[in-house]
């Protein structure tokens, strides 16, 4: 049985005001091409670079929170190769001395996190296939083009590099989950995959008995499932080809989506290949320079805390909490909600805060596509109307139509239900006469109720909750009927 040694390299681009080393906007929903651009990152000669202090501040934070070891001084070097997306024909990253050295996550130790430059963005279009005769002789030639957009060129790219203790696709996923998790709580970054802000590549090897094979690296996975499925699929074939006795090359991979299976680029360069040496534009870095207690003092809680802190504080099981620290915004309005009940009120009602928060809330936002920094709910509106729904004053339907009204108009729930007279009728007195007639009005019902069938009840209360507009507490019109039909 061979074994798997796997290490990852993860790429994300930083959220800064501007570029990695010009004044450029860093702006990834900029939609127009070369807009954000300038003689520096467009690499026109004779310009000069200059750092982005507060790239360079987001990766100590990362670092100190993954518990690495952060250096006296730090420096960038030039890697030297040439491809269409690099507009200067090398890259501005880290060689020898990274601004992090060592960490640890999930069990997984961190060799390195350094810092450098984003490349441009390729376009490559395909044309209509073009009819051409020439001497009687009739071909068709298929128009290809690629474009280059420099709006990402310089964009500040972090690289974290792990030793190669992972044995799965499962743990490598694991990983970079949680990796992303920490960036969008530290705020340095959205990572958001499907838009190429964070970027894993996976270094593998299998082997016997504690031996490890020849390095095979699959570039640019772009999915947590295809980071399982990469790797799942090259253990297998390299599996195979061991099996078989045949050799395996040292090379860079890619994935191949619609075939499911790594394909292979090209031979995997080493670091000399690069010729990696000193920028000489730019000066070493004296990190004592850095006020590292308060970017310290900055790093909130985390993950791993937040999660033992949800479950014992509010009793939520795994999947309940992991809900909703997928979004630190959403964590943060599920405690300040639930703060502004009276602490024996909020205890009470954590899962109709939670179902509401996760189901309904989140359903408007995603619909209305907006963020919790964007939301017109407060925390404490929100509190009001669980407080409502748990006293019975609203019924499910109706907390959905004023939570809609809430996330449009930012009202309080109270201001909604006076203004439409919405609040839910529970009181005996109330409901008896509605109920008495339709009674009257329905003896079919009745009678197929008393015969057994339990649906003509819910007919009866649907009548019951059309004549009251939806103001009709269900159970308490329920109980109701029971009496006057029994």
């Amino acid at each position: 049985m061979y074994e798997p040694t796997i290490g990852l390299e993860i790429h994300t681009e930083l959220k800064t005001k501007t570029k990695m080393f010009c004044g450029c906007l860093n702006d990834p929903e900029e939609k127009h091409p070369n807009v954000n651009i300038c003689p520096v990152c467009a690499g026109h000669p004779g310009t000069l670079p200059t750092i982005n202090k507060k790239a360079v501040e987001t990766v100590l934070k990362l670092g100190m929170a993954l518990n690495g070891k952060l250096p006296e001084t730090s420096k960038f070097d030039r890697k030297n190769y040439f491809y269409p997306d690099l507009p200067k024909g090398y890259q501005i990253s880290q060689f020898d001395k990274p601004l992090v050295m060592g960490g640890e996550l999930n069990g997984v130790r961190i060799t390195r996190i350094h810092l450098e430059e984003d490349t441009a963005r390729l376009l490559h279009e395909t044309g209509n296939m073009k009819h051409e005769t020439q001497k009687n002789v009739s071909s068709f030639k298929f128009q290809v083009s690629s474009l280059v957009d420099f709006n990402r060129a310089g964009v500040p790219l972090m690289e974290l590099v792990t030793e190669p203790d992972i044995k799965s696709g499962e743990e490598a996923v694991k990983f970079a989950k949680e990796l992303q998790l920490i960036l969008r709580h530290l705020e340095i970054s959205n990572a958001d995959m499907e838009k190429g802000q964070m970027r894993v590549e996976v270094n593998i090897s299998v082997g016997k008995n504690g031996e490890r094979g020849t390095k095979v690296e699959i570039k640019n996975l772009n999915s947590f499932k295809v980071v399982g499925d990469a790797v799942k699929y090259e253990i297998e074939r390299q599996s195979e080809l061991l099996e078989k006795g045949e050799k395996i090359f040292q090379e860079t991979r890619g994935w191949d989506d619609v075939k499911k299976r790594t394909v292979s680029q090209r031979l995997k360069e080493e670091s000399h290949d690069y010729r990696y040496f000193p920028e000489p534009d730019l000066p070493p870095m004296d990190l004592k320079e850095f006020d590292l207690e308060s970017l310290k003092i900055e790093i909130p809680e985390l993950p791993a805390e937040k999660r033992k802190r949800f479950i014992k504080e509010y009793g939520l099981s795994e999947g309940q909490v992991e809900a909703l620290i997928e979004d630190r915004g959403m964590a943060k309005f599920f405690e300040e909600s639930v703060s502004e009940s009276e602490a024996e009120e909020g205890e009470k009602n954590i899962k109709l805060f939670f179902n509401y928060l996760t189901s309904d809330l989140r359903g408007l936002m995603v619909e209305q596509k907006i963020a919790f920094d964007e939301l017109k709910i407060t925390p404490e509106n929100f509190a009001d109307l669980i407080v409502l729904i748990a006293k019975g004053d609203l019924s499910s339907r109706m907390a959905k139509d004023i939570l809609k009204e809430m996330s449009l108009t930012g009202l309080d729930p109270n201001k909604i239900i006076e203004k439409g007279g919405l609040k839910q009728i529970s009181g005996d007195d109330e409901l008896r006469p509605t109920l008495e007639k339709i009674v009257k009005e329905n003896p079919e019902a009745i009678l197929n109720y008393k015969n057994g069938k339990e649906t003509a009840l819910q007919f009866l209360i649907g009548q019951a909750m059309a004549k009251l507009k939806g103001r009709g507490n269900p159970d308490a019109l329920k109980k109701i009927l029971e009496k006057l039909i029994s």
